[in-house]
Order: structure tokens, then sequence, then C-alpha cells
């Protein structure tokens, strides 16, 4: 693999660690009243709690399976899960009629799938 992809890659797993995983602390730590403000969706502390769990775990499977060289490949299924996670917030967001609320994630699905690739 050529220096320059493997920074790539490196700083990709790094931002998605750090999204995801910063994604489910807010919504562990931030009062279901305030986030249901923000996006009523989030009311549901089931589906709110899930996601959160979902968001950590993707994050810590992204990076950690690479940095700690045991099982790096797991780093690329965790990728692809994310990806998924991603495409069923787009599904979600476009059933409640949110649309112009997923070009981030299309972006992290662009960024998921770049580590998919690179960490196959």
């Amino acid at each position: 693999m050529s220096k320059p992809r493997n920074i790539a890659l490196w700083a990709v797993q790094v931002l998605l660690f750090v999204t995801f995983v910063g994604t489910a602390v807010w919504k562990l730590v931030t009062p279901v009243e305030q986030l249901a403000a923000r996006m009523p969706w989030m009311a549901n502390t089931q589906l709110l709690y899930v996601t959160a769990l979902f968001d950590a775990l993707g994050g810590v499977g992204v990076l950690l399976p690479t940095l700690t060289r045991i099982k790096p490949k797991l780093a690329a299924l965790a990728a692809v899960g994310l990806i998924t996670l991603q495409l069923a917030a787009v599904v979600f967001h476009f059933s409640r009629g949110e649309g112009a609320n997923t070009p981030f994630n299309f972006f992290l699905i662009a960024l998921a799938a770049f580590v998919a690739w690179g960490r196959r």
C-alpha cells in the first residue's frame, strides 16, 4: 500500500472514530428533552440509545483493529456496518420527509466506503 493512501486511511479512520463515538457520547449525556427539541425522533429513547450503541461500536470498530493490529481486517467490516447504519438513517429521514437532513449521512457513507475498500 502506498504511504499517502495509508495516511489518508488513518486520517479517515480517526475522523470516523471521533464522529461516531462523539455522537454516541452526545446522545447519552445530553438530556433527552434537549435532543428531542432539535430532532423529534430522539424523544423515542429506545431508538436513541440503540443508535448511540451502534454509533459507539462502529466508531471503535473502524479504528481499534487497525490500531492494535489485532484482526485489522475487522476495520473494513466495521466500515461496512457504518455504511449500513448511515443508509438506514437516510431511509429513516426520507420516510419522515427530512431528506434535507441527509447530506452529512452521504458524506459519512463515502468516508466509510473508502475505509472498507482500503482496509479490505
